[in-house]
């Protein structure tokens, strides 16, 4: 094992350095690769360079259990030790999101908000139940940039959003209208969102009235009533605005391929079966 892994990091540290860390001779690791490679070893570099195809198509954002459902996916058969190991001794680990935020839910005093319908039951029978809310903060050199998305809990498709270097009302009814637009939901679909403003504003609840919407918020500083929600939005600054952009304008041009090009279409989604939401709907159709 420390052989191998002086091997695979032989570019970045010397030989010298790297034996005198681990306790070993340059003698023993250079009688080590002149041996042969057994046929396991050679396996596991075709398997390697599967792997590491697979991180770079994930925009190395993928950690091992995805890998190996990716693998799966091509018929690939490995088991999940196997990959974690091999990411492990290559270094390939997920991308991970930075902490800084604003505060994105504003009240406004003297509101009733609507009951807690929802109640934690993220699951749903079928496409245009059960939507979910909310806005986040992107980070860029050029000041806040607030994306309000609109996510569809049968199959955790986005299904509206918008941005905006503002948190007023008009961002949360642009994504709400883009959802509609491509969805057109019967009468009684549930609406969640937190209590901000934006969603308790009378030009909002009408726009959910005249399409016949449940309206349902969650709890007052309960993160766990709208998880779904706010785990996306952990997930695409973790995987797309892990650091600051330098523009706004570029933010916008990321998010939007993120979202329409690889969230929706190509990334395996876990609790779908590693399907992406795409793929789970038109699964659903047949």
């Amino acid at each position: 094992m420390r052989y191998a892994f002086m091997s695979a990091h032989e570019d970045r540290h010397s030989v010298q350095r790297m034996c005198a860390a681990l306790h070993v001779t340059r003698s023993g690791y250079y009688a080590w690769r002149s041996r042969p490679i057994s046929e396991r070893e050679k396996a596991n570099q075709v398997l390697l360079q599967q792997i590491k195809d697979e991180f770079r198509d994930s925009r190395q954002t993928y950690g091992s259990p995805r890998i190996q459902a990716a693998l799966r996916r091509r018929r690939i058969v490995c088991g999940k030790n196997r990959v974690a190991r091999l990411m492990r001794q290559h270094d390939m680990v997920a991308r991970k999101r930075h902490k800084r935020h604003p505060q994105t839910t504003q009240r406004e005093a003297g509101v009733v908000p609507a009951p807690n319908r929802l109640n934690q039951d993220f699951s749903a029978p079928a496409p245009n139940c059960k939507w979910v809310t909310d806005i986040t903060y992107i980070d860029t050199q050029e000041g806040w940039l607030y994306l309000a998305s609109v996510l569809d809990l049968y199959s955790r498709k986005i299904v509206g959003w918008a941005m905006a270097d503002h948190m007023q009302t008009s961002l949360v009814a642009a994504a709400l209208n883009m959802a509609l637009g491509r969805r057109w939901p019967q009468a009684g679909l549930l609406h969640h969102s937190d209590q901000g403003s934006q969603y308790t504003s009378l030009a909002y609840q009408t726009d959910l009235s005249q399409h016949g919407c449940q309206v349902s918020m969650s709890r007052v500083g309960n993160c766990y009533d709208n998880a779904v929600m706010e785990s996306f939005h952990a997930t695409l600054k973790a995987e797309c605005a892990d650091a600051p952009f330098e523009t706004q304008a570029q933010a916008r041009t990321q998010i939007f391929e993120y979202i329409e090009a690889w969230y929706n279409r190509r990334r395996l989604h876990s609790t779908l079966r590693y399907f992406s939401p795409e793929e789970f709907e038109r699964q659903s159709r047949h």
